[in-house]
């Protein structure tokens, strides 16, 4: 993989299935206070050393700045490359390149365009109305990013 992702490999890792090991209700038990803000994660291997990086984040005192991370390492790398970010209400983004702002809920995704600018992987944003917590953040990512958590019907586990 290179150092950067070109979109395609962006989609095609987006649509490549990944089985978490644990379910939706011990994956958000598992978040432990870490500063002003409550995280856990969770790795989904690939077959090729790389590694799928799930990460639940949440601030102690304001329960609208969240964020549900789906990020990936490759092997030999122990940096995370995000592939979306779904972000709560708590602050105002900016796309850089588009001139847009807005604050609302909103779904990061990586790029090429950014990447190529020298600008994090993630920093074009969308505004959403899709979810307004993390638990149901967290269910748009898996719903859009193929993460299966145990269960036999995905809907039903949240």
């Amino acid at each position: 993989m290179a150092d950067i992702l070109n979109d395609q490999d962006i989609e095609n890792l987006l649509k490549e299935e990944k089985h978490a090991a644990v379910s939706v209700d011990v994956f958000f038990s598992q978040m432990r206070e870490k500063k002003a803000h409550r995280e856990a994660d969770i790795i989904v291997p690939r077959p090729d050393g790389s590694y799928f990086k799930v990460i639940l984040r949440q601030n102690s005192i304001n329960p609208l700045d969240f964020s549900a991370i789906l990020g990936i390492v490759v092997k030999g790398s122990n940096q995370l490359i995000k592939l979306r970010r779904y972000n709560g209400k708590s602050h105002e983004h900016k796309n850089k390149l588009e001139a847009e702002q807005f604050y609302d809920f909103h779904i990061h995704h990586a790029t090429e365009r950014y990447q190529n600018i020298g600008y994090k992987e993630e920093l074009y944003a969308i505004p959403t109305e899709r979810y307004a917590n993390l638990r149901d953040a967290l269910k748009c990512l898996a719903q859009d990013c193929n993460i299966m958590f145990p269960g036999s019907n995905q809907m039903e586990l949240f």
